[in-house]
């Protein structure tokens, strides 16, 4: 599976790269748009020292381990948000009958890795952002594992997102909420939101996981919502959860399909 995710993820490389100018404007493109909300951030720091009690440094730690996951994600299995669209258009069926994962075929297809400026442009901040908080080593761990949760978690959202549409075939835009919606939501610190929404995305849809939890951890800060301090170390066990039950969602959805000549 993996094999043939790179396979195909190097074949459309090599189309892009073909025209080399123009694939380094794309990645510069991609990392000067997504620098926009680090811009907005430090607008917001330019008229206040704190943001619901965290500094300029913390926020921009937390959006980076956010972002970088996000926009790696975005970046391979980002299309899996198109599956309405091959269906409609009968490509599906194609997908089925090959020798290769579906899921895979789907994540893949027309992959953009231009969009690698986005991942470098989070990557920079979150390494500029380290150098100004102070994380003892002994909590310096939770980082990378932070990360590694906060891409189960995504790719889980985005697998859930075309499973849905094998449902809700005319409307993409509804499960965009839950993948777009997620990476936006998670580039500010829980605290500024209210305490309704921040108990729905801890206890039913998980992202206070990607980078909440495990980042409170990380600054050595307590939760604001009082919420139990076990929850900050059990992110890899929400993301699981999360990730079978997309794969079972995904099964569902592919058991449903009934082809375009059916």
């Amino acid at each position: 599976m993996v094999r043939t995710y790179a396979m195909l993820a190097w074949t459309w490389t090599r189309a892009a790269a073909a025209y080399p100018v123009s694939f380094a404007l794309m990645v510069a493109f991609g990392f000067l748009m997504a620098a926009v909300d680090v811009a907005v951030i430090l607008v917001v720091f330019a008229n206040t020292t704190a943001l619901a009690g965290f500094t300029r440094d913390e926020v921009l730690f937390l959006y980076g381990a956010a972002n970088t996951a996000f926009s790696l994600v975005d970046m391979c299995v980002g299309n899996l948000d198109k599956i309405s669209q091959h269906i409609k258009a009968g490509t599906f069926d194609t997908m089925l009958v090959r020798p290769a994962s579906a899921w895979v075929q789907a994540a893949v297809d027309r992959f953009t890795p231009t969009r690698i400026g986005r991942v470098l442009q989070a990557v920079v901040v979150l390494a500029v952002a380290l150098t100004g908080i102070d994380v003892p080593w002994e909590r310096a761990w939770m980082i990378p594992v932070m990360i590694a949760t906060a891409i189960v978690i995504f790719a889980s959202l985005w697998t859930l997102a075309g499973a849905v549409q094998f449902v809700l075939t005319d409307a993409p835009e509804v499960v965009n909420a839950f993948t777009y919606g997620g990476g936006q939501l998670t580039q500010y610190p829980f605290s500024v939101y209210g305490r309704d929404l921040v108990r729905g995305v801890t206890y039913v849809l998980p992202l206070a996981f990607i980078n909440w939890q495990p980042g409170l951890y990380v600054l050595g800060k307590d939760d604001p919502f009082g919420t139990p301090g076990f929850l900050r170390f059990l992110g890899p066990v929400a993301a699981l959860l999360l990730a079978l039950l997309a794969a079972f969602a995904w099964r569902q959805g592919i058991r449903r399909y009934r082809s375009t000549g059916s």
